[in-house]
């Protein structure tokens, strides 16, 4: 023996015996007891050691007195002491088998007896210098769970066989060794006991006379409702932090099932009510059987074996089930095998009754989950591993985490209503298709914010006058049902200003004052910027391949030529809309053929937390990657849909966008000179009828020859008028698509004509009339040199 290591090995009388009944261990101790040495026992079948029957094994513990065979022949009755222990690093599970001997004689002036507290309620032990038990009082006999007289000569260690006991034997080690008092909680279970208790140890030296350490004293205080206490504020805590870090309702139901296993129950679900198809609350009209969707699940078994139904399944609940008698009564429903109600339950459905018998279930716990005065659904927590049944103090803790989450839930399936009521009312304001055109080929997406919900992003492709095509992308500040009704009112309002043909800066322009008013009818005192937008408007005529653009503080747009680089076009920023007053610049530019022009909101290319050239780098390259995906004048209208697709994978975030995204992406067409035919009209009314001989010649030369009468009508009045009201020069041009023909007549006037009805006396004023009855449709746009009316005629190919 040393000061590190005081045990006395030969001080008891220890074995060791594996699960089949041979001995794998025998100490100095044992030999002393019973005569055998280790090499004459070790290997060998344990019963050849009994002279009498065997004792009755239960549970991880026991203890009695067994008759033993010495091995001079005698019988020997041995008080023994036995503890099941689990397999460590490995090895197979044993059974470590004591008693102790008989101790030696101690002096009545023995500093240890004096350490005893015998009739102490807190449960004492004193060990000696070598650490073995030398008094203990009644309380700590009972924690053991043997006869005191019995176990007076072992260890710690041999009075448990537990991890736990072999740790407070190396604190005892310790105490003995410096002197100084240790406390020590741990958990475990006390003799004859199904449930582990919380115990703190206070370990203090017993000292002589001379002040010298002769041994350790002991005192184990049950602190089990502190310790449980305290993992329920735990687990509160935990909860409060755990569940509800997302909008998501699945997420949620999820985090509240991961809360509760192992801490609270071996297997939970929730599930939740339908709501109904009317907007009523989901508990609107609850009767059995009730139909629920399972949303999560959790289980101390990976996988989750145990469970019934799949997240997203529908089942029906009995009127005698727990989830229906919960969501009844709105109160919580304890069900357990002990008081039969849950056999009740099991006797309607014999396969749920083989699944819980399988895993031992044994006890559950429904707990409505209830937000606002409404029932969402149920949780239920069941037991299995877990011997003891759920206590009050479960039920409190469970009904605590339950109503934080249903709060949460509730929260989540607000923010998903109001989420998709946003996105429908979006989806709704924005163009279903894009219009096909002669001018160009667009595609387009819209993706709503991945956190922020929908905002107030729009793009439109809009069919103008003379072939010509306006595109526009726009962004609301905000997100929500304000900022998609915001968007509504704007989209409204360009295409309103587009069909009046007004230029890019100067539709921006009224754009802005709209935007001024809408924020002072908000805002309620007028200040600027409440209601606040960025637009890019931008118009392109097939015909000279002309494209005019505008932006108001807007992204400038992304241009692509044939066989060339993508490049960012030089557009003046102008001001956000909503500030007033302040002017817009356009910028005019020749596009050939086949060009891809790119337009995009700021939540395509700006993330937070990423760098703010980063989204653009990125996207620049897709345009560049997909720039010769296509060839000018090739059959493939899936290519721009392909290069949408592209451009948002590899720009966007793998989580999505923090605002949302709205991409507009076109392909110039030019129009052949041969399908434009131009003529300057003189002065005089006279020589109207060749203008009109030299128009039937070329819808001739078109084979356009079934729409000459209308055309000559519509081209001999538009002229005239233009020759009687307008000022000079006057010019004619002829637009041929392939089921459209175009009229239209310009002069450096800025009167535009209005339609009017004629009297029965007016000798005029029929001729405009005349065309509207003729044409699809026609109008009048102002020009920098003047106007041009124009007038449309659908044309139809012969049968």
């Amino acid at each position: 023996m040393s000061p590190e290591y005081p045990f006395d090995e030969a001080a008891t009388a220890r074995a060791v015996i594996d699960d089949a009944g041979t001995v794998t261990q025998w100490n100095e101790g044992a030999r002393r007891l019973l005569g055998w040495t280790a090499d004459e026992v070790v290997g060998r079948p344990a019963a050849r050691l009994l002279a009498g029957p065997a004792p009755e094994v239960s549970g991880p513990s026991c203890h009695g007195t067994v008759t033993l065979r010495h091995r001079d022949g005698r019988t020997v009755a041995v008080w023994l002491l036995a503890h099941h222990r689990p397999p460590a690093d490995g090895g197979p599970a044993d059974w470590l088998v004591v008693t102790p001997l008989e101790p030696a004689p101690r002096s009545p002036d023995d500093p240890l007896n004096a350490a005893s507290l015998v009739q102490s309620p807190c449960a004492i032990a004193v060990y000696d210098e070598h650490l073995r038990l030398h008094t203990l009082n009644d309380a700590m006999a009972r924690v053991i769970g043997v006869p005191p007289e019995r176990v007076q000569g072992l260890r710690i260690s041999e009075l448990g066989g537990k991890p736990q006991n072999e740790e407070l034997e190396r604190h005892l080690l310790q105490v003995l060794g410096t002197g100084q008092a240790q406390d020590v909680q741990t958990y475990l279970r006390s003799g004859g006991e199904d449930r582990a208790h919380a115990w703190l140890a206070r370990m203090a030296p017993v000292t002589d006379t001379e002040g010298r350490v002769r041994g350790v004293c002991l005192a184990a205080h049950d602190i089990t409702e502190n310790h449980r206490a305290r993992q329920r504020l735990h687990l509160v805590n935990e909860a409060s932090v755990r569940i509800g870090s997302t909008l998501d309702v699945t997420r949620t139901a999820q985090e509240l099932a991961d809360v509760c296993v192992p801490v609270l129950a071996d297997f939970v679900s929730v599930d939740l009510l339908e709501p109904p198809e009317t907007g009523a609350p989901p508990s609107a009209g609850i009767s059995a059987p009730v139909s629920l969707r399972r949303v999560a699940h959790q289980s101390v078994n990976p996988g989750c074996p145990e469970a019934m139904v799949s997240p997203g399944d529908v089942e029906a609940h009995p009127a005698a089930s727990p989830q229906a008698d919960s969501l009844l009564a709105g109160r919580t429903i304890v069900a357990s095998l002990g008081d039969g109600t849950l056999e009740r339950w099991l006797e309607r459905d014999a396969v749920r009754r083989e699944r819980y018998r399988q895993y031992g279930f044994h006890s559950t716990l429904s707990v409505p989950i209830r937000a606002r005065g409404t029932t969402l659904g149920v949780a239920v927590l069941s037991r299995s591993r877990r011997p003891e049944p759920f206590s009050a103090d479960d039920i409190l803790l469970a009904e605590e985490i339950t109503a934080r989450a249903a709060v949460c839930v509730d929260n989540a399936r607000r923010y998903s209503r109001e989420r998709e009521t946003a996105l429908a009312l979006q989806r709704s304001l924005l163009p279903r298709t894009l219009p096909r055109t002669a001018a160009l080929e667009a595609s387009s997406r819209y993706l709503p914010a991945a956190r922020a919900g929908v905002g107030g992003d729009w793009f439109d492709v809009i069919p103008l006058s003379g072939m010509r095509v306006a595109m526009v992308v726009g962004d609301v500040v905000g997100h929500g049902i304000p900022a998609s009704a915001t968007m509504g009112r704007l989209r409204t309002a360009v295409r309103t200003l587009a069909d009046i043909d007004l230029a890019p800066d100067e539709l921006l322009t009224h754009l802005d004052d709209l935007v001024v008013r809408l924020s002072e009818e908000s805002g309620g005192e007028g200040s600027p910027g409440e209601v606040g937008a960025t637009c890019l408007y931008a118009v392109y005529d097939p015909v000279s391949r002309r494209c005019t653009l505008a932006r108001a503080g807007h992204p400038a747009p992304i241009v692509v030529p044939p066989g060339e680089a993508p490049r960012e076009l030089d557009v003046p920023a102008g001001p956000p809309l909503g500030l007033g007053g302040l002017p817009f610049e356009a910028t005019e530019l020749y596009l050939h053929e086949g060009t891809v022009l790119s337009f995009f909101t700021n939540g395509l290319v700006d993330t937070p937390g990423r760098d703010e050239g980063a989204g653009r780098r990125r996207l620049l390259d897709a345009l560049a990657a997909g720039a010769a995906a296509k060839a000018p004048g090739s059959a493939d209208p899936g290519s721009l849909d392909e290069t949408c697709d592209r451009i948002l994978h590899s720009v966007l975030p793998p989580g999505g966008s923090s605002d949302d995204v709205a991409l507009l992406v076109a392909r110039t067409h030019g129009l052949p000179a041969s399908q434009v035919a131009t003529w300057d009209i003189p002065a005089d009314p006279a020589l109207v009828a060749p203008i009109r001989k030299q128009v039937l010649e070329q819808l001739s030369t078109w084979g356009l020859t079934e729409a000459s009468f209308t055309t000559e009508l519509v081209v001999s009045e538009l002229v005239t008028n233009a020759i009687r009201y307008g000022a000079h020069p006057i010019r004619l041009r002829l637009i041929h698509d392939a089921d459209t023909l175009i009229c239209e007549v310009s002069d450096t006037s800025h009167t535009a004509p209005h339609l009017r009805r004629a009297k029965t006396w007016d000798e005029g004023g029929r001729g405009l009339l005349l065309v509207a009855q003729l044409t699809q449709r026609w109008g009048s746009r102002h020009t920098p040199e003047g106007k041009t009316i124009w007038a449309e005629l659908a044309l139809f190919e012969e049968e």
